[in-house]
């Protein structure tokens, strides 16, 4: 049975958390695990994954027959929140606080005001200098206090937060006792350790409110579509998820890195094909949520390329490939869709307000395909608690499952689904 997208973002409340509940859903569907350090025995009509970091993860089919293309989504595991500081512990002698610095772009007025909770990994060395990686959770330690209207009157006019002043956690004393507990008779040796907002997702009418939408919806619907699919012989289906998309991918783990390369390049010479021919018909959707049409501010999206949700998934434009969508794979994609009666609508910026850039264009630096980028409309992007359209969820896990099926056939001309 595959859990609900409201069981999986409660299991996720960072990126290595992310990468535990995916593992877990992909074991419990009987795709193997392997190792970047061993080598791999991989076998024609099975499925495995592996990992790197422990925040990002690749899985992968093995068709019966040798691989005509490799159909590829990517998605990632991170979110904008709070990173704790190595010496994370601040004491004025009244009040216990956190060291903390911005990991990605926040709005940093939904963190306030509101219990919050501090997840990631703990490194820790037993007995013989062994060192062991733990995951971690402690929920309803911390808080980031508002100033009173009394002493800021403006407050409603205008909104700056300084990180090192006004976004400084309040810390329950538990913490640093749970942290100890958690080292045990083990050393404490280092920590990824991050802020995060334990509110429960909320489905209401046609929508989703939820943290860390960005991108664990698209993360959940594509490796939904992963385990559903039943792809044809000659299709080597690809599910990646990338770490630290929020703070530009140049990490090892990161859309930037050589991680797909390295998977792509050891399946290809493990079962004996041509890894540049086969790259020259495979496929990128690189999955990453749009911004909706905002009901009090429609002046912030172009009027001929808003979305809605609700309304199918998102195909992202640029003129400066921030997006890397062009007229072929977009093309591609629209009869993708068509072919399995999923509705789509096109964005763009409005000229005068440039967006951010995602995984398709930086991965396009490593593994060179055809690639296209798209998402699912959602509001209030980058908030501590966002909100999406429940029927994307499936709109976005039918398409691709169907991508995850078939392949691109081509002369150089004409392109064709098979």
């Amino acid at each position: 049975m595959f859990p609900k997208l409201q069981e999986f973002i409660k299991s996720s409340p960072t990126a290595f958390h992310a990468v535990s509940a995916a593992k877990d859903i992909l074991k419990a569907n009987g795709v193997i695990e392997i190792f970047e350090h061993d080598a791999w025995n991989i076998k024609h009509g099975s499925k495995y994954f592996v990992t790197r970091n422990g925040s990002s993860l690749i899985a992968f089919g093995i068709p019966q027959d040798a691989p005509k293309s490799f159909m590829i989504a990517a998605s990632h595991s991170d979110s904008p929140s709070f990173k704790l500081k190595e010496n994370h512990t601040l004491n004025d002698g009244v009040y216990l606080k956190l060291s903390t610095e911005k990991y990605g772009g926040m709005l940093c007025s939904t963190w306030l005001d509101k219990p919050l909770s501090v997840a990631g990994r703990i490194v820790v060395s037993g007995e013989n200098n062994e060192i062991c990686s733990k995951l971690v959770n402690y929920e309803n330690v911390a808080l980031i206090p508002n100033v009173a209207i009394h002493f800021n009157r403006t407050a409603n006019e205008q909104a700056s937060f300084n990180a090192a002043v006004d976004m400084v956690p309040v810390a329950s004393s538990k913490l640093d006792e749970m942290l100890k507990e958690s080292v045990g008779k083990d050393n404490l040796l280092s920590k990824d350790l991050y802020l995060y907002n334990p509110q429960e997702p909320c489905v209401w009418d046609d929508y989703v409110s939820a943290p860390r939408l960005d991108d664990l919806q698209c993360a959940y619907a594509t490796l939904k579509a992963l385990t559903e699919a039943e792809p044809k012989d000659g299709v080597c289906p690809v599910y990646a998820l990338f770490d630290n998309e929020e703070v530009g991918s140049t990490t090892k783990q990161g859309a930037a890195s050589t991680f797909l390369y390295d998977v792509l390049t050891r399946i290809s010479a493990y079962i004996g094909v041509d890894y540049s021919q086969t790259l020259a018909t495979s496929f990128m959707l690189s999955c990453d949520n749009a911004h909706a049409k905002h009901p009090n501010h429609p002046e912030y999206t172009d009027k001929n390329n808003e979305v809605f949700m609700n309304r199918g998934i998102v195909i992202k434009h640029n003129a400066n490939q921030k997006y890397t969508s062009d007229a072929i794979s977009t093309a591609i994609f629209k009869a993708i869709c068509d072919s399995v009666s999923v509705p789509y609508q096109s964005y763009a910026n409005r000229s005068d307000l440039p967006g951010g850039s995602t995984l398709g264009n930086i991965s396009a630096t490593k593994v060179s395909v055809n690639a296209i980028d798209i998402g699912l409309a959602q509001l209030a992007m980058h908030s501590s608690y966002e909100t999406a359209g429940v029927k994307d969820t499936e709109y976005m896990c039918s398409a691709v499952k169907y991508f995850f099926e078939h392949y691109i056939s081509t002369d150089g001309q004409k392109f064709s689904i098979k």
